[in-house]
């Protein structure tokens, strides 16, 4: 059994990796993608950065965790995502050169002296990937928490900071539950099959509106690994997001062909890789994770000790 602290390791080495490998690529489609594959870390390209530079997909990562080491408060991680915005708190060198526009909005709204639950998009068009992106420290947060209707009311919370509509909530809800079952050492294929019913039971009990949890439909009744490569989508949208990390761990071998399937998918592929990077961390490993991947990062000792910061919080927490 891994320790939690290599748990940690991986799935946010693993984000970061993903990141940093797709930042290069994004807004590139699947046809540009195809002729010239992603095969390993480069530089330069669509935000013309060195090799290694990951984007806000990672900061605001770091930013939700450096927050959770002071126990769970909204002000305050929404405080140091807007650090990260005005400040440039957790960036990779210095200055912030990507955002979407429904956190972007949501940080204003922040500054403007809203709630911070409050402050995220609510409408059908508000369902970018820009919570899902972040949320992975909260499957460490809540690893010891037994009770599934506050472990959804913390990820709602959180996620509701940029993007509170259903349909974002939930897609985190399910990403973050699948994380604890591969952190408890469940295979990828079993904790697919367990988490199915368990989230579908969860949506029923509290009366979720059924269209949106059938919009959920190819993850949770289906077997989206069964899908074809071509009816997976790279693109900024949630759901699509989510269908893809799934897709990509469940239909690889390994933490380098999970990741390289993310990006190659065209479109988000930062956060695709992103995304999968952090569940095929956590599943695969750290030491899964290239040697010279992880060494190109950007701050890479910067985020090795506040990984071990964050895991020495976790694990003295009262």
């Amino acid at each position: 059994m891994k320790t939690m602290l290599e748990h940690i390791k991986g799935g946010i080495f693993g984000i970061a990796v993903g990141d940093a490998l797709g930042v290069p690529y994004e807004f590139l489609d699947r046809d540009q993608m195809d002729k010239r594959p992603a095969r390993d870390m480069i530089g330069y390209g669509t935000h013309n950065q060195p090799p290694g530079t990951w984007s806000d997909d990672s900061s605001l990562t770091f930013c939700l965790m450096d927050s959770l080491c002071n126990g769970y408060d909204l002000e305050d991680i929404a405080s140091k995502s807007a650090a990260w915005f005005y400040e440039n708190l957790w960036t990779p060198r210095g200055f912030v050169f990507d955002i979407g526009i429904t956190t972007k909005n949501a940080i204003y709204q922040y500054k403007r002296g809203m709630r911070p639950d409050l402050c995220g998009g609510l409408d059908e068009y508000s369902n970018g990937n820009g919570s899902l992106m972040r949320i992975l420290p909260l499957a460490y947060y809540l690893k010891r928490e037994e009770d599934i209707e506050i472990r959804y009311d913390v990820i709602k919370r959180v996620s509701s900071i940029t993007h509170g509509h259903l349909r974002s909530v939930f897609s985190c809800f399910i990403y973050v539950e699948y994380a604890l079952l591969l952190l408890n050492g469940l295979d990828k294929f079993e904790a697919y099959e367990n988490i199915k019913q368990l989230i579908l039971d969860f949506a029923k009990q509290n009366d979720f509106n059924p269209k949106e949890i059938s919009l959920f439909s190819r993850i949770l009744e289906e077997d989206i690994s069964k899908q074809d490569r071509f009816n997976i989508k790279g693109t900024g949208y949630v759901l699509r997001s989510l269908e893809a990390s799934f897709w990509c761990l469940l239909t690889s071998n390994s933490f380098e062909e999970a990741v390289l399937k993310g990006i190659n998918l065209g479109e988000d592929t930062d956060t695709t890789a992103a995304i999968t990077g952090g569940l095929a961390g956590i599943y695969f490993g750290y030491d899964a994770i290239p040697e010279t991947w992880k060494f190109q990062l950007a701050r890479f000792e910067d985020i090795e000790s506040l990984i071990e910061r964050f895991n020495y919080c976790l694990e003295n927490r009262s």
